[in-house]
């Protein structure tokens, strides 16, 4: 009898702890916010978006190897500072090789910052001692946004999402790639993902005009994160590694810098960003609020206002769709207003995310509802590419995932970029994508191309998703 009553107690306490953490961690979002903060953009407003050529340049980075090529070509240009900023770094191949130059660079005494989430903190990097390593540089600091605490489990969900490098005055990357081998670089890993970021060039860098530049508002906006309250200092203790494997690992990413540049020798030359770049017209940075907490749609509702303001198209890029009444309303609108307005996710059989499956299979017709026409990417790789495009000079690249938690709960941060010849770079390269897409004409009928194969997938997978979409809703806003 007392082993039942045992029992009984500890099953209780356990599910009480469960309980504890569940609640907490979702009760902060439970109520959406509305945007009353965020101030309107107009495509009109010639102090943002004029006919003259402004000080920034900007290149598309389509594929996984820019993304790594041209981050290494500009870490090298590096004689100030460096800032990196990230929601997933690991130990991968890719995040090797660019550590490696940081290391380089750092040991020049170029300052270094890297600013990375919390969550990917714990998992990624705490029993790293690649990262241990690197934080115990002089001229390295890392810090960590919003360390996980289950102790505190109504702070566990809030999540910095950006990503961006920023080198000197020079110029800086910023779209949707996290930092490892899923996202940047060739290396052979079992499955990668598609995504895209924008390179912005300051053509006024080292001059005492450089302050026109875009850079100085994005890397403004690190300094505001970096200093919040919630960011707190990675390790850098030598005396968790001990001086010997510092030493150790210092010296094998030293090797690994000396044979990129013997195998590379052309990325580590100055190079010639204008005829690299297309001119823009203006650029302008959306930003959500950086607290934990539940936070006002700010990018969500710029973006849509800026969809609206379209004469002739808007083509969102997005991984998944989960969507609230809000967010639909205005998308609904979008569609009523805009003449051709389109809406690209991953197929569920081709995306990598389960639980934002499983919320597009239980709502898919409400997303229909909303008048975009929806296109299901097949194309056999997960894409992963966040980006939007207004009519035929308005290219908008970041981080934002049209989704619940991108809007309410995450960092986000999207670029919108007036730049004819990028946008129609970018519209090609989205046409591409269309093509290996299913358009959906309602609930379960589509119109496939002849060459679009649909990925198999097993019956208990199909039933999990009605399951799990079912008993998801009220949990919907952290997916």
């Amino acid at each position: 009898m007392l082993r039942f009553i045992r029992r009984h107690w500890i099953l209780c306490l356990i599910l009480t702890l469960v309980l504890y953490v569940a609640v907490g961690a979702v009760a902060p979002f439970i109520v959406y916010k509305t945007a009353e903060n965020a101030s309107q953009i107009s495509l009109e407003d010639p102090a943002v978006f004029g006919e003259d050529q402004t000080a920034d340049r900007v290149m598309l980075l389509e594929t996984n190897q820019s993304a790594w090529t041209e981050r290494i070509r500009l870490l090298d240009q590096a004689q100030d500072r460096i800032i990196l900023s990230t929601f997933d770094m690991r130990p991968d191949e890719s995040t090797q090789d660019i550590l490696s130059i940081i290391q380089k660079k750092a040991d020049q005494g170029v300052s270094v910052r890297i600013l990375v989430d919390g969550f990917s903190g714990l998992v990624r990097m705490e029993n790293s001692k690649l990262f241990h390593a690197v934080a115990a540089h002089p001229n390295v600091e890392i810090r960590l946004y919003n360390p996980i605490s289950l102790l505190t489990p109504w702070t566990t969900q809030g999540r910095m999402h950006d990503k961006y490098v920023i080198v000197d005055d020079l110029a800086y990357i910023l779209g949707g790639r996290n930092t490892f081998d899923y996202f940047i670089g060739e290396y052979d890993t079992t499955n990668n993902s598609y995504d895209r970021e924008v390179l912005v060039y300051n053509t006024k860098c080292g001059t005492e005009e450089s302050s026109v530049s875009s850079l100085h508002e994005v890397e403004a906006y690190f300094e505001r994160v970096w200093n919040l309250d919630v960011c707190r200092p990675f390790h850098d203790d030598e005396a968790l590694l001990g001086e010997t494997q510092i030493q150790e690992w210092c010296r094998s990413l030293s090797e690994r810098e000396k044979n990129l540049e013997e195998r590379y020798g052309e990325l580590f030359q100055p190079p010639d960003y204008v005829n690299m770049t297309h001119e823009t017209e203006g650029i302008c940075l959306l930003s959500n609020p950086t607290d934990i907490y539940g936070k006002e749609p700010v990018v969500f509702q710029q973006l849509t206002d800026l969809m609206i303001q379209a004469q002739e198209r808007v083509i969102i890029h997005t991984p998944y769709s989960v969507l609230n009444k809000d967010m639909r309303e205005k998308l609904t609108e979008v569609a009523d207003q805009v003449p051709d307005t389109r809406l690209v996710i991953n197929s569920v059989e081709n995306g990598d995310n389960f639980f934002a499956s499983s919320d597009y299979q239980y709502n898919k017709q409400k997303v229909i509802d909303t008048g975009l026409q929806l296109y299901e990417y097949d194309g056999g790789t997960s894409y992963h590419a966040k980006s939007i495009v207004i009519d035929d000079d308005i290219s908008i690249i970041g981080s934002y995932n049209l989704d619940l938690r991108s809007t309410y709960v995450d960092t986000e941060l999207m670029l919108v970029i007036k730049s004819e010849g990028l946008t129609q770079e970018l519209l090609a390269y989205m046409d591409q994508i269309q093509q290996d897409c299913r358009k959906v004409i309602d609930r379960t009928e589509y119109e496939v191309p002849e060459h679009v194969t649909v990925a198999e997938v097993p019956a208990y997978k199909r039933i999990l998703w009605k399951v799990v979409g079912f008993l998801m809703q009220p949990l919907r806003v952290l997916v």
